[in-house]
């Protein structure tokens, strides 16, 4: 079985592709089938997320581009950039995966389907459709994870410890 346990950044050839949903792109230690029917193990650092078109090395020296699998999603679109931005509050409120998607022009969110989020989302005047997408949610001011052009480097520096200001302390 081919195990792949090193992201690496470019390739001169890519060997198979590996099509897995969110869920699975985000574990650290799984089993799964290349599109040609190989079975493959992935291991990574804890923390790393696979992200559409990322690249693995395997112990044989094979190269597997990531794709992200098409799963139950929910589009979020609004009349305007402020509605939008307080769907995009209350999902973040509940700690809810989202994906920021479009342009300037026609913004939207995208999360995974759950009935009641769509309930909220729709009282707040979203329009709500559920479609097959592949999901890339933001990864957290912390996390690092999806950037575009592929730097996979942290959002922000993570705070070793981080001081609360309140407006009564004195400098």
């Amino acid at each position: 079985m081919l195990t792949l346990h090193t992201k690496i950044e470019r390739a001169e050839r890519v060997d198979g592709e590996l099509v897995l949903p969110f869920e699975l792109r985000e574990k650290s230690r799984l089993r799964a089938e290349l599109d040609s029917g190989e079975e493959v193990a992935v291991f990574t650092v804890r923390g790393t997320v696979l992200r559409d078109g990322d690249l693995l090395k395997g112990d044989d020296g094979r190269v597997v581009r990531i794709r992200a699998a098409k799963e139950a999603t929910y589009r979020v679109t609004c009349p305007s950039a402020k509605d939008l931005l307080r769907c995009a509050f209350h999902l973040g409120n509940r700690h809810t995966q989202a994906q920021v998607g479009g342009e300037a022009a026609a913004p939207f969110l995208r999360i995974r389907r759950d009935p009641v989020l769509k309930e909220m989302l729709e009282g707040l005047g979203a329009a709500v459709v559920e479609e097959q997408a592949p999901f890339e949610p933001e990864s957290g001011a912390y996390g690092g994870g999806h950037q575009h052009g592929h730097d996979h480097h942290p959002l922000a520096p993570i705070p070793v410890r981080q001081k609360i200001h309140r407006p009564s302390d004195r400098d």
